[in-house]
């Protein structure tokens, strides 16, 4: 799949409903009975793999039926900084010297002539 970044939301939502199809192929598992299991409707099941991703809920019941979870686990974890680590990182970036551009050097051959 190429960066999600650079696909417009109906491209993405596509390149999701076509994954999603292909997972529920891979199990072998009809869209009637995938609708069943994760109580949703048919059509339903059938638009998300279409790309119209309309319920949240929907597709969170889908990809729980298909063990597709995993997906959205680095949403959910957010491993907080230990205050020793926060210290360090405000630590370091206070020591951090600024970079400033260095000043031209004006040589015989780039130096212009007053008009005046």
């Amino acid at each position: 799949m190429k960066d999600p970044y650079l696909l417009s939301d109906m491209e993405l939502a596509r390149q999701i409903g076509m994954r999603i199809r292909e997972c529920r192929l891979d199990q072998n598992i009809s869209q009637q009975k995938l609708a069943k299991a994760a109580e949703v409707s048919l059509s339903s099941v059938i638009r998300i793999e279409d790309g119209q991703i309309k319920s949240f809920d929907t597709f969170i019941r889908i990809l729980r039926t298909l063990g597709l979870l995993e997906i959205v686990s680095t949403l959910l974890n957010r491993d907080p900084i230990s205050p020793s680590e926060y210290y360090k990182l405000v630590k370091s970036a206070k020591q951090t010297k600024r970079k400033r551009a260095a000043k031209k050097i004006i040589t015989e051959n780039n130096k212009k002539e007053s008009e005046w």
